[in-house]
């Protein structure tokens, strides 16, 4: 795929939503954190079923250390690897509280010290909160980049490496929602809705198997 044809999908996606959100619910930096920490291996519907009742009852580092590992996995229990996660809740609100006045640092490699926040997770906070313009690459954004042909790579740093050598600055800053938003719902994993997307001309996916798609409708 050369940069003319990367431009034109980024073109599209931005024409069919121009100011996309990401579909975690938050209303606070550390409860995005949070979040964001919570949706490894789980999705962002049931996170969102979750929090809606733990926010209520803690949202900030010092509320949810009072409030405890044991009680945090009664909140936390529907979504996977709970147990590790509450832990990592609890070390994560230490730390804030120690290290950050209870803020949620601004700086990659800060973030990534914290528990159970890896690079995805910093690329979120730092894109979505702080407004810099990093390109967080999870299983939707890997898929859709390489089905499509717009940056393939066999692995996650390698997708991510190329999306910020070949995304234009005018577009990073909502390109990973734009990705992911279109692999949850058009370019799905196993069956993509390859009849409605409107990328289609563009994506190498779509030219090799076009002939085999029409065959089956």
């Amino acid at each position: 795929m050369n940069q003319v044809m990367r431009v034109e999908i980024l073109n599209r996606l931005k024409k069919i939503n121009p100011n996309p959100v990401i579909e975690l619910n938050f209303s606070s930096p550390f409860e995005l954190l949070i979040s964001t920490l919570l949706s490894a291996q789980a999705t962002d519907n049931i996170v969102n079923k979750v929090t809606a009742k733990l926010y209520k009852k803690a949202n900030t580092p010092k509320s949810l250390l009072k409030l405890g590992v044991s009680e945090i996995i009664k909140y936390i229990k529907p979504i996977g690897l709970y147990n590790i996660k509450s832990m990592n809740i609890i070390k994560i609100c230490h730390i804030l509280l120690e290290r950050y006045d209870g803020k949620v640092p601004s700086n990659q490699m800060e973030l990534e010290t914290l528990p159970g926040v890896g690079k995805k997770t910093a690329n979120i906070i730092l894109n979505v909160i702080f407004n810099i313009p990093t390109i967080a690459v999870d299983t939707h954004v890997f898929r859709v980049c390489n089905r499509t042909g717009f940056a393939s790579g066999k692995n996650v740093n390698q997708v991510e490496n190329k999306l910020l050598k070949t995304v234009p600055k005018i577009f990073k800053k909502n390109c990973h929602i734009w990705m992911v938003l279109h692999g949850r719902y058009i370019c799905k994993a196993r069956n993509p809705r390859c009849d409605v997307c409107k990328i289609q001309d563009l994506c190498n996916y779509y030219e090799k198997n076009k002939y085999l798609y029409y065959a089956f409708i």
